[in-house]
């Protein structure tokens, strides 16, 4: 059912538990490109897929680092839907589980976060598992202790999900009365999954630019998350 954005906002003052399911629309306001539209870092270039991929990382590795290196945004700070969602958690049971590497849902504040498919800030070294700091490997992906690979902490395309992060993404989702997914088109597996493991009486909120594909009733607002916390 299509609602209106004071309706949104109306449902999210008069929850108490809200789990929030975030994607790349969350953080496009801040600058960061979404993955996929025209603007999107993937446009204009051949298999993203492949460039994000562990065999890239293991078999081309100048070609995997030159690419994610165009994922980091350092000069983007979260906005006022990251704000928000943080704010939240000082008075309501709040989580997030997000799609996104950027950061900056901990940059906001957020303590009840779930980075689903890891984060770009968190890097190590591949030969002696030594954590590096993200400023060094975008200076050089070889590691100046051991000489072995750097690579970001995130989900490639072709890995497996660490248990424990899907369990504790489960986890907030079953603890929340109200589930809001907000700037995703929810088709990623098993980001898109966590949906079914919601209690049977909690509600679903949609706010997104674009329809999206759910099984079961669901709220939905057509709109850039931005109008919709502006007025939280």
């Amino acid at each position: 059912m299509e609602i209106t954005i004071d309706q949104a906002v109306e449902m999210i003052q008069q929850s108490n538990a809200i789990t929030f399911l975030t994607g790349a629309g969350v953080s496009t306001p801040s600058g960061v490109p979404d993955y996929r539209s025209l603007q999107g870092v993937y446009h204009g270039l051949e298999a993203p897929e492949y460039l994000l991929s562990s065999e890239c990382l293991l078999r081309e590795p100048e070609k995997f680092y030159q690419f994610v290196k165009h994922l980091y945004h350092e000069e983007a700070r979260p906005n006022i839907i990251h704000q928000k969602m943080a704010q939240l958690e000082k008075s309501k049971k709040t989580w997030i589980v997000s799609q996104n590497i950027d950061g900056l849902h901990e940059i906001a504040g957020s303590q009840q976060l779930v980075n689903f498919h890891g984060s770009l800030y968190d890097c190590y070294c591949q030969k002696c598992q030594q954590a590096v700091d993200w400023h060094d490997y975008l200076m050089n992906d070889r590691h100046k202790n051991c000489g072995g690979q750097i690579r970001p902490n995130i989900v490639l395309y072709g890995e497996g999900f660490e248990e424990g992060v899907i369990q504790q993404a489960i986890a907030a989702v079953k603890a929340a009365e109200l589930i809001v997914i907000v700037g995703t088109s929810f088709q990623v597996h098993p980001f898109c999954d966590l949906i079914y493991e919601k209690r049977s009486d909690a509600k679903v909120l949609v706010i997104n630019q674009t329809p999206i594909q759910l099984a079961g009733t669901y709220n939905f607002v057509q709109a850039n998350g931005v109008a919709v916390f502006e007025q939280i």
